[in-house]
């Protein structure tokens, strides 16, 4: 990834390079249908024989928002190697986040399936989703495979660990340059668009911190070719702790997602 800086911050370049990590850009390609082991937005989940799609509190079942196939990503510590994560979501206002108990899971829900099979024989044949919705942000009726790639990004200053590394008054030093430089910084380290690890963004504040470190699981921003949006153009995340991921536990995931 370059680095532009403007002049007054490229004394800082160094500090700034010290935050590098790799992360997964996460490409959405043109709607097609797919085969049900592959990383997907909607469409048709993989679910295994003897398997049950999650239900809401209602006895519905949860909204398909989308999986991913670690076997299709590049290796990146501490993500699986293969597996395949599903996200679900319920219609309603919030999109299924509980904003009073963030992990837990009844209107949202995480699955992992730890070895995937992709012998037809062996999988459920779903049907396309023909429910009727009205909030949902995106269309599950609508498949869109992903493709990955690796990349490398410096912390933003929507991520709390832009603060713990450069303080909280970082930018206060530059006077009545505070602002434009605050909105030039941004601009350079870009934290937007879809990914698999490295630093999230938020158009409101990052709820996490050093004390529970979350690690990005998985974000999904709004995109215009997917007709997918949170919102008012916002985000959504879903988060998780290092020694969960590397167990295989997906039960005790953070999902959130905020707007304009």
């Amino acid at each position: 990834m370059s680095l532009n800086l403007s002049p007054a911050l490229e004394p800082f370049r160094a500090k700034v390079l010290e935050t590098a990590i790799p992360f997964i850009r996460v490409k959405p390609q043109p709607a097609r249908t797919c085969k049900a082991w592959e990383s997907k937005i909607g469409g048709i989940p993989y679910l295994p024989a003897g398997a049950q799609l999650p239900l809401g509190p209602d006895g519905e079942p949860l909204y398909f928002l989308g999986q991913i196939n670690f076997a299709e990503i590049p290796a990146l510590d501490p993500f699986p190697r293969q597996g395949i994560v599903q996200f679900f979501i319920s219609d309603d206002d919030l999109y299924g986040m509980d904003i009073d108990e963030w992990e837990k899971q009844e209107t949202f829900r995480v699955v992992f399936y730890p070895t995937p099979t992709e012998d037809p024989s062996t999988i459920q044949k779903l049907t396309p989703e023909t429910r009727d919705y009205e909030l949902l942000p995106h269309h599950p009726e609508t498949e869109h495979p992903l493709q990955f790639e690796l990349a490398e990004e410096y912390a933003p200053i929507t991520d709390y660990r832009f603060f713990e590394h450069f303080g909280q008054n970082f930018f206060e030093q530059f006077g009545e340059e505070e602002w434009t430089l605050t909105d030039e910084y941004g601009k350079a380290v870009n934290p937007q668009g879809h990914k698999i690890g490295g630093y999230a963004y938020f158009t409101q504040d990052d709820p996490r911190s050093s004390a529970d470190p979350l690690i990005l699981l998985f974000q999904l921003d709004s995109d215009e070719m997917m007709d997918l949006m949170w919102g008012d153009m916002g985000v959504g995340h879903f988060f998780i702790r290092e020694s969960d991921l590397r167990a295989g536990n997906f039960s005790r995931v953070r999902y959130d997602w905020d707007c304009m």
